[in-house]
Parts: C-alpha cells; structure tokens; sequence
C-alpha cells in the first residue's frame, strides 16, 4: 500500500556459449538525415528539452522495432505485454503492475534508430515516477545510427539500467553503444562489431570518407571513455570491415570493460558514498561485495536466490548502516523481496477470503494493489 501510495504522489506531482552470427546485419550508421560534420569541440548531441514532467506527452509510437514490457526478470514468471503507444497513460497503464514488484524489465528487438531512443527516454521517466528501482533492458538488435545509439545510452546510464543480451539475441554495431552505458551487462549471446558507415555518404575518395567519419570516430571516443569501455572497440569500429563482423570472445568483453558492473558507475559510485558515509562504510562495503561475490554465486543461481544469500551476510559487516540506509548493499533487493512478500501475502489472503464464502465482504486483488488516490485525472498537466 505504501508502495501504491509513492507511486500516486509521485504522478500527481506532475560467455556464454555464443550462438553463430546471423547471416545479416546492419551495418552502424550516422543517420537517414545526416548532416555535414559538426566542429570539432562542440557538443554534437545535444539531449532534447524535457517534455515528460507532466502527462500531456508528445504521441510517440514503437515504429520499426517490437517493444514489450514485464514486470519480473524472466518470461517463464510473467508473458511480457506489447508496448504500442510511448504516451503517458498508456505507458502509466503498461507499468501499473510493476508497483508490486519494484522492477520493470523491457525487451527491445530491432534497429536503433530515434524510436528507440524515444522507448528508453519515456520508460525511464515512467520508471522514475512510479518508484521502480530495478530496470532491466533485454535488447537483441543487428545494429543502427550510432547518434542515437549514443543518445540512448546516456538516457539509459542516468537512469540506472542493467542490459541483458540473452544466449539467443545479438547486440551488434551500434547496439554496443547501448551495450556499453548500462550500469551492469549480462552478456550470454552474441556481441559484435564492425566498421562506421554513412547511408548517404557523398566520399569519392578514401580522404573524404575519412574526412566523414573523423569526427564521428572522436565522438564514439569520448562516449566509451565516459562510460568506461576501452578504446580499443572504437578502433575495431574503425578497422572490421563493414561486410565482416567481429564477434567479441568473453575474454575480450571483459578485456573491454562490456560485460559486468560499469567501471565509471562504480567509481562515481565509491566518490559519492564515501563523501556521504565514511572511509570505514566503504571499507565494510567493500569487504561484504569481495564476500558476496565469492559465497553466493551471483552469476550462477536465481536472482532471489543471490539475494537472500546476501541479505544473510549483511549483518556481518554492520548492515544495514543506520547513517546510509540508501548506500547499504542490497538496499533495492531488500525492498523488492519486502514487495514480493507483500504480495504473495495479499493474493493469499484475497484467496482465503473467496475460498470463505463467496458474499464475503472486502477488497479484492485489484483493488488492494491499486493506488489509494488512483492515477493523474487524464485532463491533469
């Protein structure tokens, strides 16, 4: 109920076995509407204003890929729902249900194109305002523009997104951009690069072509070192030709810095924590990650699992610290197991009333889970 209640405040308020390459790919682009180079020094991809504080949004629809959102972290716990409309109620609608489990997970499969992006900005905005902790991105695409591979990797990286290349999706060209920015990267089926190329390039020459992709290339630079990935896979990016594709062994994506826990999220992580809590909360918190890494099979065993594993080591290292309660490890995954439990409990006790007799008086599943001032009048701003 306290969840139900975040979430109406909140809107009122405004590897790894890799399977073969597929027999196509797309290559990484600059765009159908690309334009001359920008001067070298400027921002080239300034973010759009931002539109999504009210719930009058733009209409925006998932064109050329498929989109689909659940609210569990595998299919076999919840049939994933198409997401057509990117508008406001609709999107509201989609991710109701996930108040009960403090997760949302979407799949994306297709190009990176500006839909994309748009997808990324607008459920990360939904997921922000419902009070969603866990964002986990399934992505399984050939490939697409590399400025808005770009862009939605920054709108993923601010909002906390773990992406998930599941053992029978790819995530290629430009789609390891996207790849790159996430927080944490799951990696278990094909990640592969190749070299830049424009749809519409006008070069006649191997100097215009470089004069063409030069500033791209620095703009692809500066992105990995920002999330920490090796600039060695923007030099492969310059190098495997187009027709071919390099398929990253799980040496080199750890080599690279693409799968696991983002190395430039965890130090600015360790910066702000230890200028918030303390030397001594982040030599405790070091000591548990190194011991709950080691004990409780992260990377093998089911994510409740892990979790519980977890959560019993907790006390050992002082947890959770009654000065940084947010900053405690595993504070998300406590709360969504404390949501779960809720939840498994309020559907038994709906059962056990329907079971009793069924005039029995009282709410039901519904209305139990729905939010106590319900959602923004439709006409709201």
């Amino acid at each position: 109920m306290r969840t139900g209640l975040a979430v109406a405040i909140v809107l009122l308020l405004a590897a790894c076995d890799a399977a073969p390459p597929p027999a196509t790919h797309a290559p990484v682009t600059l765009g159908d509407n690309a334009v001359a180079p920008m001067p070298a020094g400027d921002d080239p991809l300034p973010q759009p204003n931002d539109d999504l504080t009210g719930t009058h949004w733009p209409a925006a629809r998932v064109e050329r890929g498929l989109a689909e959102v659940s609210c569990e972290r595998d299919d076999s716990d919840d049939a994933p729902r198409a997401l057509d409309s990117l508008e406001f109620y609709p999107l509201y609608d989609a991710l109701a249900s996930c108040a009960s489990t403090g997760l949302v997970r979407l799949h994306y499969s297709g190009r990176i194109d500006g839909g994309f992006t748009e997808l990324m900005r607008r459920v990360s905005a939904m997921a922000q305002r419902m009070d969603l902790p866990e964002r986990l991105l399934d992505i399984d695409s050939a490939g697409g523009h590399v400025e808005e591979a770009i862009r939605a990797g920054d709108a993923l990286a601010d909002a906390k997104w773990t992406v998930r290349v599941k053992k029978d999706a790819n995530c290629l060209s430009a789609c390891v951009l996207v790849l790159a920015a996430a927080d944490d990267r799951i990696v278990h089926g094909n990640v592969g690069v190749h070299r830049l190329m424009r749809d519409r390039s006008n070069a006649t020459s191997r100097s215009e072509l470089n004069d063409e992709l030069r500033n791209v290339n620095a703009m692809v630079r500066d992105y990995f070192e920002r999330h920490g990935v090796a600039l060695a896979v923007a030099d492969l990016m310059m190098t495997v030709p187009n027709r071919r594709l390099r398929l990253l062994t799980p040496d080199e994506l750890d080599e690279y810095g693409l799968v696991g826990r983002n190395a430039a999220q965890d130090d600015l992580d360790r910066i702000v924590i230890r200028r918030k809590c303390g030397e001594d909360f982040m030599r405790r918190r070091d000591a548990f990650q190194r011991q709950f890494e080691a004990r409780c099979g992260v990377d093998e065993k089911p994510w409740d699992e892990v979790t519980r594993c977890g959560l019993d080591l907790r006390e050992a290292y002082g947890f959770p610290d009654a000065k940084c309660p947010d900053e405690t490890p595993l504070a998300d995954a406590q709360r969504r197991l404390d949501l779960e439990v809720a939840r498994q409990a309020e559907l038994a006790a709906a059962t056990a009333r329907t079971e009793s007799t069924a005039a029995a008086e009282g709410p039901t599943v519904a209305e139990t889970t729905r939010p106590a001032h319900g959602v923004p009048s439709r006409g709201a701003p």
